[in-house]
């Protein structure tokens, strides 16, 4: 028996009993009413999942116009059930108007008892269908919901960083693909967060890509999605990241460490706005909004012929520079408290805050890693210390050895190349270790090696 409830409506009795005969062992709740002017009064109207209406109910009256009408108040209510319209003087005309004003089929008296019980058992599983992709279209949104909420705030007041977010806002409300540079550590994740939850497209799914971390050869199958059976490990057929945010935002970030001839077929997706997954001849067309980050120079890697023009010119529409935490003056101090009271929460150290003398220090510092490296020393801190007050002893900063000085006529380039291969001999070669130590990924150290011929 079907946990369905069914509600039929005639003023002919023989009817109703010969309806309620025949569904009353399929089906858990069958409910019968012969005056129509009650459909009004049934305050559980929309709990029912199917609706048998009788097209006229005034004797000597065969227009249907009296269960049009009842059809469309059913409709205002209970706009979920089923309506099957059911009468004895029917033709294609009266069926083809019931179906245009939301009737789900046409039945006409007297009617064949196993074709009236399969026409209302489809009706039952549509309803269901119905039902379930409702419910999986709430849970799809309450999802978003929750990954678009689980976000960091962009903390501070300093000119550097209200400008940026000035430009961020104006610019999120339209579709124009934008390309964050900065330092590492700058928070550039955080402005493109931003850019989604302030674009129309908040309410869908933004989809983040750490481009450096895909390997060579599962760039493809990462990005545009494969069929089961594609190559070794295709067990199932999986969509790409492309697909993934459909309706939403793409997040490429470190897209300066593509390989050109991956950019290549990343620039034909972003021309052609569609995909073909691994091992298909199907092209599926994709609506994202991009953004791409880097802390690469392209223009410098476009002279150098690694990073492609014409890809450059398709994601750079709207250019925003991140701003070193060194010029974002007293930003230093409130992201340290936001830090502070995440961490003394965490670590169950309630109370402990920063000396003056402390925040003097912190000021001063360079913070070549950026707001990273400070959450870093906020957090070793709060673990270690033993005492309510963290003072500016407290807060140890590596300073250079003798071997990484450089003169005042060092290029930035030297400079690079210099703490690179410091970095790469201090830990014996181990370029998970040196990449680390210098807050960039893996992929990028192999790039910059290669660049400087190390």
């Amino acid at each position: 028996m079907l946990e369905g409830k069914i509600l039929v409506i005639d003023d002919n009795k023989g009817v109703l009993s010969a309806l309620e005969l025949l569904l009353q062992s399929e089906f858990k709740t069958i409910t019968t009413i012969s005056n129509p002017n009650k459909i009004t009064s049934i305050t559980n109207l929309k709990e029912y999942d199917i609706i048998l209406l009788d097209m006229n109910f005034s004797a000597g009256v065969n227009t249907g116009n009296e269960g049009f009408y009842w059809l469309k108040r059913i409709k205002e209510i209970a706009k979920d059930a089923s309506v099957i319209m059911i009468t004895a003087h029917g033709d294609v005309e009266m069926a083809v108007r019931s179906l245009k004003e939301g009737a789900l089929d046409f039945v006409l008296k007297p009617w064949d008892n196993k074709k009236m019980l399969a026409t209302i058992k489809a009706a039952y599983q549509l309803v269901n269908s119905r039902r379930q992709i409702k419910m999986l279209t709430q849970k799809e949104k309450n999802l978003k919901q929750i990954i678009n909420q689980h976000q960091k705030e962009i903390i501070g007041n300093s000119s550097a960083i209200t400008d940026v977010l000035k430009i961020t806002r104006k610019v999120a409300k339209t579709d124009a693909n934008i390309l964050i540079t900065g330092e590492n550590g700058t928070g550039k994740e955080l402005i493109a967060r931003e850019i989604h939850n302030a674009s129309e497209r908040k309410d869908e799914i933004l989809i983040s890509v750490d481009m450096g971390s895909i390997p060579d050869a599962l760039f493809e199958s990462t990005l545009f999605g494969h069929l089961k059976g594609s190559f070794t490990d295709a067990h199932e057929d999986r969509p790409g990241k492309f697909e993934s945010a459909n309706g939403g935002t793409l997040f490429l970030d470190e897209i300066g460490n593509l390989s050109v001839q991956l950019q290549a077929k990343l620039l034909t997706v972003l021309q052609n706005r569609e995909v073909v997954r691994v091992g298909s001849n199907t092209p599926i067309p994709i609506d994202i909004r991009l953004v791409c980050a880097t802390n690469n120079e392209l223009h410098d890697m476009v002279e150098d012929g690694t990073f492609r023009e014409d890809l450059l010119y398709r994601i750079n529409t709207i250019h925003l520079e991140i701003p070193p935490l060194r010029e974002r003056g007293s930003d230093v101090l409130l992201l340290a408290d936001f830090f502070l009271d995440k961490y003394t929460k965490k670590y169950h150290k309630i109370g402990v805050r920063i000396h003056k003398s402390a925040e003097s220090k912190l000021l001063k510092h360079n913070w070549p890693g950026n707001i990273r490296e400070l959450q870093h020393t906020i957090e070793r801190n709060v673990i270690l210390c033993e005492d309510k007050l963290l003072m500016a002893n407290d807060f140890l900063f590596k300073t250079p050895s003798s071997n990484t000085i450089q003169t005042a006529d060092s290029t930035l380039d030297e400079m690079e190349k210099n703490m690179i291969s410091n970095a790469i001999k201090k830990h014996d070669g181990n370029y998970s270790a040196a990449a680390n130590q210098l807050g960039i990924t893996r992929q990028t150290l192999y790039n910059k090696t290669k660049r400087y011929e190390l």
